[in-house]
């Protein structure tokens, strides 16, 4: 009952601090100058791939790292596989079904995550897949009986809230259309690797790492995301193994706060081949130095478990980051990536997410790849296919079947 009222107290205080005033004015954006994708901290021009990789790459993740998003651990734990359930059977024998138990240890201590994957049964070759972590669990995004609810389950869940029940979010796993496009998925509650909320952080994956301490975190200490983009490529090691799976075909898939940790996940690890961005706002893909809609400083009152605590200190100071989420996209490259916005959504600063698309080009095109090439932004459903790819569509803050098609579509064109 603690966790459950402390939980239900930091809803609240989240609640109220959203309803501080934020800038939803073009016109109130302050003049910004952006840190220099393509100089090196020793003032040299960086000019060829070569350059980017050996020299100004390894300094922006250092950045990145230490100011906001925390030190991945280099220590490995312990991971190992259950096959729960399997059923070659599914969706009236258009698909296998697996549910895998994740058993994540130390040694002393265990924490179990549960990935829930549909494979087409046709074609009968290794094929494609989407990674993407879900909100309410694995039993929400599909009306299965059959889905087992997720371990951290019962840390989170509100007592009889609608929210929770089975198939509740089904309307953002368009998994019709993504079988019958020839791709595997395969999702995972992100609660399971970090539950999110700043009082869980004992019951996290985080917790199992030799420098973990229950009352200290270190300034450049990961945190929610950081752990959240870990998750995701431990999702990666186990497609590995699996005999359909084409490891060379790996694209992540995040929604709001899981399209932030997707793009960290990305500029970290290249074996996912296409990283998607869906309405990732602040501490994803939009430029902090527009402060609009959410910024810095709410962000972290908000949600101070998702950032490193060096973050903090940029509070109402954005423009003395010394970088910026063009920056963090460009680090993908080669990776072939997509932002995605949505029209009413400017707490997440379509603007801004769209801008870093275009300003993350010049890393792009030093590998000889297609760029967005104006400034200006595309209308409403009118998406750009490149090796940089980008939509707004209309609607609110939310992955809808559009969403989906568009990423198909770019998937199929870099896949296929």
């Amino acid at each position: 009952m603690k966790t459950y009222f402390g939980l239900i107290a930091w809803l609240v205080a989240v609640c109220l601090c959203a309803q501080q005033n934020v800038n939803y004015d073009e016109s109130k954006v302050p003049a910004y100058i952006l840190p220099n994708l393509l100089q090196a901290n020793n003032g040299e021009k960086i000019t060829s791939a070569t350059q980017w990789e050996t020299q100004r790459r390894p300094e922006l993740l250092e950045l990145f790292a230490s100011q906001m998003y925390g030190r991945t651990p280099e220590d490995n734990i312990d991971v190992a596989y259950e096959i729960v359930t399997e059923n070659p059977n599914a969706m009236d024998g258009k698909v296998t079904s697996k549910q895998v138990r994740f058993i994540f240890s130390n040694g002393k201590k265990k924490i179990e995550a549960l990935l829930w994957m549909y494979i087409p049964n046709k074609p009968t070759g290794k094929m494609p897949v989407f990674v993407g972590y879900n909100f309410k669990g694995n039993h929400s995004t599909t009306f299965d009986t059959t889905v087992l609810y997720s371990p951290a389950f019962h840390l989170v869940k509100e007592p009889d809230h609608p929210d929770w029940e089975r198939g509740n979010q089904a309307n953002r796993w368009s998994y019709d259309k993504i079988i019958d496009r020839g791709y595997a998925i395969a999702t995972m509650c992100y609660h399971d690797i970090y539950p999110d909320n700043p009082e869980l952080r004992d019951h996290s994956i985080v917790s199992l790492f030799p420098e973990y301490d229950p009352e200290v975190i270190a300034p450049d200490e990961w945190q929610a995301i950081g752990a959240w983009a870990w998750g995701s490529s431990r999702i990666v090691d186990f497609l590995e193994t699996q005999e359909k799976i084409d490891s060379d075909k790996i694209a992540i898939m995040g929604h709001s706060r899981q399209g932030k940790a997707a793009l960290w996940a990305g500029a970290q690890d290249e074996r996912f081949r296409i990283v998607i961005s869906n309405d990732s706002g602040c501490g994803g893909a939009a430029l902090f130095r527009r402060k609009f809609g959410e910024t810095a400083a709410v962000i972290n009152k908000n949600f101070p478990h998702w950032f490193c605590k060096n973050f903090r200190q940029y509070n109402d100071k954005e423009e003395t980051l010394p970088v910026d989420q063009h920056q963090l996209i460009a680090l993908i490259a080669p990776g072939k990536v997509y932002v995605a916005s949505a029209e009413e959504d400017l707490w997440a600063d379509p603007r801004g997410e769209f801008l870093s698309a275009y300003l993350a080009g010049p890393v792009y095109r030093l590998y000889g790849l297609t760029t967005i090439d104006s400034g200006e932004m595309p209308a409403l459903h009118k998406p750009i296919m490149r090796d940089i790819g980008y939509h707004i569509r209309a609607g609110k803050h939310d992955v809808t079947e559009y969403d989906w098609e568009c990423y198909l579509d770019f998937a199929d064109k870099h896949f296929k």
